[in-house]
Formats: C-alpha cells, structure tokens, sequence
C-alpha cells in the first residue's frame, strides 16, 4: 500500500490510479488524491503549496478593484482586495501562489504589484520594471511556476522584454527584444514556452505572432500571424493551445483565433465572443479559458468561458464586481496546470 507520511498526520490508504472524487473533500482525501497526482482541480483546494482554480482580473482604467471567480465553476466575480493604486494598461502572470502585475498609461512609471492568492487581500508592491514605463500600452504577460515574463509596450512602439523570478520581491530584468516594435498586443505560454501575438506598430493595427523560450532570455522568434491583424486583444492557454480573444481591428471585434504553442504557424478561427468588444483580460486553468471586461465604446462587467481544447463560441460566466477595461488577468493555475 502507498504510504503518506509528514507533518501531524500519517495515512495508510490504497490510492486510487484515476480521480473519482467529488464534492467537498476532506483532509485525507486531499492528501491522498494530491500524493496521487490524480487529482481535479477543486475550488481554491492547496495543492502542493498553492490554490488551484482562482482567476483574479486586476485594476483597470478608473477601477482599482481586484475581483476573483472560481474558473472551473460559473458564476459572478467576488472582492478579492485593491491594487497599490487605481492602474491601468496592465499585463501580468500568476503561477500556484502569486499573481503579479506590471503596469503602463500616463503616470503609471515603473510599478510591480503582486497577490498571495491563499491570503485575499490588497495587493503589495513587488518592485519595478527596469524600463520607464510611462506611456506603456500594455504588452501582455506571461511565464512559468518559476518566471514571470511580460513585453513594456510602449506608444512610441517598443520591443523591450523583461522578466521577474515569481517566487522573490525584486526589479525586472531585461530578457530580450521582440521581432517588431508595437504596442496594445497580448501574451500567453505554456509552462516552456511564451507567445506575444498583436498590436500597434506606428499607424498600423498588426498581426504578429512571436515567441520565446521562458527559461532562458534572447530576442523573440516569428511564430506565425494571427488570423486577423488587431490590437487590445487578450489571451489564455492550456498545455498546448493558445487563444486569443476579441481586440479591436478598426472596429471592436468578436474573434476568437488559437495556436499550436510547440509548433509555429498562423492562427486558426476558434470561435466568436458574444459580443465585439476590446481591451479584455484573459485567462485559464489550463483547461478552460475566460474573458472579462472590456471595451464597448464604455468599460462592460461581462465575464464569458470556453473550453480552450475544443472550439466554437464563448458562453456567459457570470459578471464582474465593475465594470473594467484596459486590464489583465492571472490565473493561479496558468503555469502549474501547463505544466
């Protein structure tokens, strides 16, 4: 028999070699699924340290409320605590205990927030982005359990990339440059690899696709092209698909498009959001994606999902605590469940 032993509690159990458990779980239970590996993932259950199922969306423009919903679930978002201050134009990652966020738009110079997603509250300051980030665009952000990895778009069309150590309060560092200038694009990655996918170069509204290998640092490489050219859009991803999510293309838009995160190419059509909208905050448990927020000519509460391993058309989640738009979202298993 498989044998648990540590801290206060020793287990003897059989452990099971697929998961059956359902509803809420007690303690030996979990230990005994969590020895297994065989577990799902269960409403903000600890899991090797960390809470498995939480989609934080963060601050946006004029709101600096932090609100969280259960992903696995349905249902309308709850108060998780503030950010340091009302900011917006942000790009940020979270693994199984933290979420960070950078932050860009007029007079936002420089700051890095972060949450400890088992302890709600207000969020701290983690340090700062080793580039002026005044003017920033939002550039989108994502990473690894061990890295955080996000792109300083600027207005004036950046190709900076920095990268934090998830796990240390500390300054960003620079990582490298992407392929092409812009700004207003998105991010996302499996737990190796980051895609940033979209935005503004000069007057021009693009549909680059490039990539980099997280653990390392070096200049992006092209991916591929989106299938259509659009900025403001927002992004998720399980182990091997990512997805990308509305924008806006001359006008607000209701496409969803995904890609082969190992392998490179062009996107391929997904799906439709329920409405055209910009400017929305993305993210996953690895197995399913959500959206919230954004921009319909004014700041919407609408939060939708989709099964990020099938395709076809998102459907209503719930609602946020406000209205938002110009953030970002981190899930607290976008890196442990690709992993």
């Amino acid at each position: 028999m498989p044998r648990y032993t540590g801290g206060f509690i020793t287990l003897d159990e059989v452990i099971p070699t697929t998961s059956v458990a359902t509803g809420v779980w007690s303690t030996q239970e979990a230990l005994m699924y969590e020895k297994a590996g065989v577990y799902p993932f269960p409403p903000f259950g600890y899991l090797s340290g960390g809470v498995s199922d939480l989609g934080l969306f963060t601050s946006g423009y004029n709101v600096n409320i932090l609100d969280f919903v259960t992903i696995s679930s349905t249902g309308n978002a709850a108060d998780f605590g503030d950010a340091t201050a009302v900011y917006y134009y942000t790009q940020g990652h979270g693994n199984a205990t933290r979420g960070i966020t950078a932050y860009g738009g007029a007079g936002q110079v420089g700051v890095i927030d972060y949450v400890d997603f088992a302890s709600k509250g207000d969020a701290a300051d983690f340090g700062d982005v080793a580039t002026d980030t005044a003017g920033n665009q939002r550039g989108g952000g994502c990473g690894s359990n061990a890295r955080g990895v996000f792109s300083t778009m600027f207005a004036s069309n950046s190709t900076i990339i920095e990268y934090v150590t998830m796990a240390s309060l500390g300054n960003g560092a620079d990582f490298g440059d992407l392929s092409q200038g812009r700004s207003r694009g998105t991010a996302t990655s499996s737990a190796t690899r980051g895609v940033f996918a979209g935005g503004e170069a000069g007057a021009s509204i693009v549909n680059t696709i490039d990539y980099i290998t997280i653990s390392s640092t070096g200049n992006a490489s092209d991916f591929g092209d989106l299938s259509v050219a659009r900025t403001f859009a927002s992004a998720c991803a399980s182990a091997t698909r990512g997805v990308f999510l509305g924008g806006y293309d001359g006008s607000f838009s209701d496409v969803i498009d995904y890609i082969t995160i190992g392998s490179t190419g062009n996107a391929s059509d997904f799906g439709d959001l329920t409405a055209a909208r910009g400017s929305t905050a993305g993210t996953s448990n690895a197995t399913r994606g959500i959206v919230g927020g954004g921009d319909e000519g004014s700041g919407v509460n609408t939060i939708e999902y989709i099964t990020i391993g099938s395709t076809g058309n998102s459907q209503d989640f719930g609602d946020l605590t406000a209205a938002k738009r110009w953030g970002d979202a981190v899930g607290s298993a976008t890196a442990a469940g690709a992993a």
